[in-house]
């Protein structure tokens, strides 16, 4: 089990590396007794969305767009330079005994990184957890003992190809906790709910993880979810059943929608937005911002001259919290949804925002 401990904001996390399984607790008070009241945020990011690469090996080709997903970090268009060892390494070594685990991603596959197998044991032995995603496109098997040994958990973006399987049979084969990253939006829907239903996806994988279709990137407007859909009422309807519940999980840009939509998940199910409060996202670049699809770069901090720490306190990111606090506050959920996506409002799955100008 990894610990830390937040004197700054009096509460503790944990993760078992072994599992996935992580927990944080109430605040407590100056005596140690438990409030019983949620830590709005942290003083150093318990995750970090660490962006590696900074163009995608196979991006020219186009495969995100032929599986029907639509590439937020614009894969398909722009190159640049993967993040130096050197770099990373910095990273790892701020977060020592503050972060549980980093999220290895970016404008490719990770795997693909010139240095990932470096990059993950460097990780671990810092005691770290890396996990990373991938489309499985140039998943090779030699690198299944160093991501067995280093990792937690891969995921595999559902591209619908022969390759996606592949991948994810490697994966297994060797052992290793495998997810499926799922992107849902207006062109992906009915797969997901008739594989929901059928209990189609591939056997033997951790969790189906759903995220939303954000229009960022490659991503188009026209795909997004919308609370007028009756087919988003049926899917999130879905999870009401436990055995869908327990094979499934989501990104917090979802909450609303699983707020909204089922009546038997417990909100402590439920985490709202983490963007700024629990975690953050540093770029190809080394630049720290609030969320992987915030392209705002007034809420960017370079880390060339300023660690993390102070990034994470800047004015940038204080300016950033407060977009929590903009809307929905006299909401009965508030507290679990806080107000839907701070980037992107027009994504969050709310009938009570029907009638706001962000929803379209």
């Amino acid at each position: 089990m990894i610990t830390v401990v937040d004197e700054k904001y009096r509460y503790a996390a944990a993760l078992n590396p072994e599992t996935g399984f992580s927990i944080r607790t109430s605040i407590y008070d100056i005596a140690g007794k438990d409030t019983g009241i949620d830590p709005f945020m942290a003083s150093f990011p318990e995750l970090l969305d660490v962006g590696i690469m900074g163009h995608c090996e196979h991006g020219l080709s186009g495969h995100c767009l032929q599986s029907g997903v639509e590439c937020y970090q614009n894969g398909f268009g722009i190159i640049e330079p993967n993040m130096s060892l050197e770099n990373f390494k910095k990273i790892i070594l701020q977060c020592m005994g503050r972060t549980l685990q980093v999220a290895l991603g970016g404008r490719g596959d990770p795997d693909m990184h010139e240095h990932f197998e470096e990059i993950v044991r460097f990780t671990n032995e810092h005691n770290v957890i890396p996990n990373f995603t991938t489309s499985g496109y140039g998943l090779k098997q030699e690198l299944m003992p160093t991501i067995k040994k280093s990792c937690g958990a891969v995921a595999v973006s559902w591209y619908r190809s022969d390759y996606t399987l592949h991948a994810i049979d490697l994966l297994l084969s060797a052992g290793i906790k495998t997810n499926i990253h799922y992107c849902l939006n207006n062109s992906t829907l009915d797969e997901a709910i008739a594989r929901v239903k059928n209990k189609t996806f591939p056997k033997g994988v951790n969790r189906i993880i759903f995220l939303l279709h954000k229009p960022v990137g490659l991503g188009q407007r026209s795909n997004m979810l919308s609370v007028r859909d009756p087919r988003v009422v049926e899917f999130f309807s879905l999870f009401d059943k436990e055995e869908n519940a327990n094979s499934a999980g989501f990104d917090s840009c979802s909450v609303a929608g699983l707020l909204n939509f089922t009546a038997k998940l417990h909100p402590s199910c439920l985490e709202a937005c983490e963007a700024s409060r629990f975690s953050a996202y540093i770029s190809p670049d080394y630049i720290l911002y609030p969320c992987s699809f915030e392209k705002n770069q007034e809420f960017g901090v370079g880390l060339e001259n300023m660690s993390i720490d102070k990034a994470w306190n800047s004015e940038a990111f204080q300016i950033f919290r407060g977009k929590f606090f903009d809307r929905c506050q006299d909401c009965r959920s508030f507290n679990q949804c806080l107000g839907g996506c701070p980037v992107l409002p027009e994504i969050t799955i709310c009938p009570k925002l029907l009638d706001e100008k962000v929803m379209v």
